[in-house]
Order: C-alpha cells, then sequence, then structure tokens
C-alpha cells in the first residue's frame, strides 16, 4: 500500500487557524461509505442524522499544559519541552528543543527552579526521557503553573482562551493534543441528541503529538505507529454492546475511539470488553471493524495515519473523492477545521 496514494495538495488557506463560533455551526459533510454519495450540512444538524437507539462514542481526555520553556542548567541556554507520556512515575517521554545537546545527565531548570528536569536516556526518534523534579504538591500543579497549551504545528495564530483547544468532554489530563472531532459538540447539542434517543459513552485514549507527523515510509505498512494509553470501563463496554443488541449504530467520535473500541473487541464474545492498556493498532486497507457503524471525523492531513484509517473506512476513492469535493467547496481542514460524518 503505497504512502502516495493518501497525499494531496491542501492550500494553506484551507487549514483553519480558529474554531467556529459557536461550535457547532461548522460545516458537515455527509458522506455514504457504500455509495460515496456526498451531502452537505451544518454540524447542528447531527441530531437529525442520527436515528433513537444510536450510541456516540467520545473521548474524554484533556490535553494538558505540556510545553514548557526553561534553559540548560549548565549553560543557559534556552530549552523547549513537550511532555508526551508518562512512561513511570515523575518520568516522561518528552520532545525536547533543540535536542542535540541535551545528553544523558543535562538539567533543564523551568522558571525560578521550583522545577527542574533531568535527562535519563535518548529515544528512538529523537526524544528524550526525562525525571522530573519539584517543589510543589504534585507534578501537575507545576505545570499548570509553568507551562502552555500545546497547539498543533500548523495552527499559528494564538488562541483567545486555551479552553476552545478543550472538549465539552474533557476530564482526566492526559493527552498532549486534542481529540479534535469532539471539538465541535456544544451542551445545547448534546441535551437535542440526548432528547431524540442518542446515548452517549465516554471513553480514555491519550493522544499523543505522533498523530500530526506524516508517515515517511513509501510501503504504509513500514510504518511504526505510537502507542498510545486507552481506558474503556465496564460501563463504556456494556452500553457499546447493548446498542449492537438494539440495532442501534455505535457511532466513533473521532479516531481515536476508533482504535480503542477497535483494540477491545474481544472475538471470542463478539463484543467490546472492559480494556486499560497501551494500543498501537494501525488500521489500514482490509481491516474488518468489528465495532464502529459510523464516524465522526475531520478532515485530515496529508500522507497521515489518520487519513488512511478513514480511506480503510470508507473506501480510499469516496474519502479522496469526498476530500477533493470539500477543498472546491471551500470547507476549513485539520483540527479546527469542519467535520465529516461517515455514515
Amino acid at each position: 500500500m503505497l504512502t502516495e496514494d493518501f497525499d494531496y495538495d491542501l492550500p494553506s488557506g484551507l487549514v483553519a487557524q480558529h474554531p467556529a463560533q459557536p461550535r457547532d455551526s461548522c460545516r458537515l459533510l455527509v458522506l455514504d461509505r457504500v455509495s460515496g454519495q456526498v451531502d452537505h450540512r451544518v454540524f447542528a444538524d447531527l441530531p437529525e442524522l442520527l436515528s433513537e437507539g444510536d450510541l456516540l462514542v467520545v473521548n474524554e481526555t484533556r490535553v494538558m499544559p505540556a510545553r514548557l520553556k526553561g534553559a540548560k542548567d549548565a549553560t543557559g541556554g534556552a530549552v523547549e519541552v513537550l511532555l508526551l507520556r508518562e512512561r513511570y512515575e515523575d518520568t516522561w517521554e518528552c520532545l525536547v528543543r533543540p535536542g542535540r545537546r541535551l545528553k544523558p545527565g543535562a538539567r533543564i531548570v523551568f522558571g525560578d527552579g521550583g522545577l527542574t528536569a533531568l535527562v535519563v536516556d535518548q529515544l528512538e526518534g529523537g526524544g528524550r526521557l526525562l525525571h522530573l523534579a519539584y517543589s510543589t504538591p504534585t507534578l501537575m500543579d507545576a505545570v499548570h503553573e509553568l507551562g502552555e497549551i500545546p497547539l498543533p504545528p500548523y495552527v499559528t495564530e494564538p488562541l483567545e482562551d486555551p479552553e476552545l483547544y478543550q472538549t465539552v468532554f474533557a476530564r482526566e489530563e492526559r493527552s498532549a493534543a486534542a481529540p479534535t472531532a469532539g471539538l465541535h459538540f456544544t451542551p445545547g447539542l448534546l441535551e437535542r441528541l440526548g432528547r431524540g434517543g442518542v446515548r452517549v459513552a465516554r471513553i480514555g485514549l491519550d493522544v499523543g503529538i505522533d498523530t500530526f507527523l506524516p508517515v515517511t515510509e513509501e510501503n504504509a505498512e513500514d510504518h511504526r505507529i505510537h502507542a498510545e494509553r486507552f481506558h474503556l470501563s465496564e460501563a463504556a463496554a456494556r452500553e457499546t454492546a447493548e446498542a449492537g443488541r438494539r440495532g442501534g449504530r455505535v457511532v466513533a467520535v473521532g479516531t481515536t475511539v476508533v482504535r480503542a473500541l477497535e483494540s477491545a473487541y474481544d472475538h471470542e464474545s463478539g463484543e467490546v470488553v472492559p480494556a486499560e492498556g497501551r494500543t498501537d493498532l494501525f488500521i489500514l486497507a482490509g481491516f474488518r471493524f468489528n465495532v464502529v457503524d459510523a464516524l465522526v471525523t475531520n478532515f485530515h492531513a496529508p500522507r497521515s495515519t489518520l487519513l488512511m484509517m478513514v480511506s480503510a473506512f470508507a473506501g480510499r476513492e469516496n474519502v479522496m473523492g469526498a476530500y477533493r469535493t470539500a477543498m472546491r467547496e471551500g470547507y476549513r481542514f485539520l483540527s479546527f477545521g469542519d467535520a465529516m460524518l461517515i455514515l
């Protein structure tokens, strides 16, 4: 499977710099994954497109203020750290910039010294393993005091309010990036969906910054996808199984939810089961979707694993055709852009 089959020319003017206000006023391209037919709606129309008994499954992770600016203790040189994931207590996998001279044993100081980091190891791909020490009651207290919300690299304009990069479902802070398909929901829209008999189940998957990286291998199957921590509770597993038994559709809100649900599918029982761990599930054409019946998603970057997953779900020709239509119609792309509903 060639990576170039998922490449396309995305004009910079179509990359959204700010979310729609209100959130559910963004445009919604509805794609029939069997026929390839496209319909143009707005996201607030979602209750009209779903049915009583359908189940929306959302990712309730919250983005951490994971970008930290500090200085190398030995030289005073500026250093920027992005916390990605906790490997074990107070020791995190991170991206650092500039990283070339940050060898194991180097020490980074943030703020007035109440937070420091020791480089423990150099990781594959140029990352670093950092052990963090802090004078505050918890590490997250220090991170909140000194850190910033890390916006995607293609969002170059500042946000008026960092909460615009959080979903209405956001709870536990564990992610370096937002599950952006959830950004389109509002409390009012959720209320309307509930009145129409659409239920909501919550799962957790920690979104890493690797989600923004393009596939560089010529053959997509040679790409090594990042592993992400996920959690599916007994309640979420039960809701998902019951939706199928009732004849309702399981509607995944975002690619992170697809990965979590399909990773938690038990082939022996034929249902989703409670699960917790790390998933490196890489979904490409030919994958059998056992859980997900419909998908709410954004318009993804060229050559991305996200575009490949969506194409596996709806067919590459259908998806690339829908993308061409969206570009002609001036849809807004990527994290703060418009949405797709694939039925």
